[in-house]
């Protein structure tokens, strides 16, 4: 990849984020001339701020890794937040490209955007195939909407885009926030801090029964670039991700074991599960990025994971 990024311009929304930060290392070790927009100098909600970043910095490659999340407490108190930002975001960066002529409009969405009460492997194909859950429809439904307006864009103005479809992350970096994080982060805080105070046991929700996927951050900011240099379907989006089901039983022993904490785990099972299983499928993603597989395994992501977080504790729980 050094030979394809090295001294293309490229601009990463969001590259100050936990995602984010990740693709822009990754750049600049390739060569890359990397510019992050930041919100003190343009507001990317509105589309006058948008156009004047990307005619002030011009790239040949847009990452729009930006976005307004959380977990289930944001969706339930900020949904017209969640909506507003995300979709006036991803609409006005499309179109300001579109004006200032990037090369390439590269969309991060999520597997939020998969229809809600399917199950097994999610197939690129599925994702018209229903509603997003109830509870995460304001984000999830903005994302796919990414992939309407690249393929519309296309058409009408030959704007080059792709559409990645990111399955669950974990990492450093991550918001270990109780309003943010996500289950990996959640689980982390949790064992780290129940070690920490000598706690005789963790609190896990639900049964442990349900399956989710798991990607290391490292691992999906690789896959991003190899997709933005291999795959170029505006009309097919790309699952990224591992193929590997964890249930949550799994994933809550795997951080037992990594954290060094003692005591027991206990399951409230009166707690909901959510779906059964999901993991996105991958074999599309394998074909375009020509076998590409994610390295990190879960047991030594999560031995980084809790190693960093360990170290830079403090910050971490002060993010955002």
């Amino acid at each position: 990849m050094q030979s394809f990024w090295s001294n293309k311009r490229v601009t990463v929304t969001g590259g100050a984020g936990f995602l984010g930060r990740h693709l822009v290392s990754r750049l600049e070790g390739y060569g890359a001339q990397v510019y992050v927009p930041r919100r003190r100098d343009y507001d990317l909600t509105t589309l006058d701020a948008s156009l004047r970043c990307l005619l002030e910095h011009p790239c040949d490659v847009l990452f729009h890794a930006a976005a307004y999340y959380g977990g289930i407490g944001i969706n339930q108190t900020q949904p017209a937040t969640l909506y507003y930002t995300n979709l006036v975001m991803g609409a006005n960066l499309m179109e300001a490209a579109r004006l200032a002529k990037v090369g390439k409009f590269i969309a991060i969405g999520t597997a939020c955007s998969y229809p809600g009460y399917l199950e097994g492997l999610l197939n690129e194909e599925d994702l018209w195939a229903g509603p997003c859950h109830a509870s995460v429809v304001n984000y999830g439904l903005t994302k796919k909407m990414m992939a309407v307006q690249g393929l519309a864009y296309k058409r009408q103005y030959g704007l080059d885009s792709i559409h990645l479809i990111l399955t669950n992350l974990y990492g450093p970096g991550d918001s270990y926030n109780p309003d943010r994080s996500h289950v990996v982060a959640a689980l982390v805080r949790k064992f780290v801090e129940a070690e920490q105070a000598g706690a005789p046991s963790v609190e896990i929700w639900g049964t442990g029964k349900p399956v989710r996927e798991f990607i290391y951050v490292e691992d999906c900011a690789e896959a991003i670039l190899l997709a933005a240099e291999h795959y170029s379907d505006v009309a097919t989006p790309l699952n990224i991700g591992t193929g590997v089901g964890t249930s949550i039983k799994e994933l809550a022993e795997a951080v037992h074991a990594a954290s060094g904490f003692r005591g027991k785990l206990t399951w409230s099972v009166d707690k909901p599960d959510g779906a059964a299983f999901k993991v996105l499928d991958i074999s599309r993603m394998k074909s375009a990025l020509e076998g590409w597989s994610a390295p990190t395994g879960l047991a030594d992501g999560l031995g980084k994971t809790i190693a960093w977080y360990r170290a830079n504790k403090a910050q971490a729980d002060e993010k955002w």
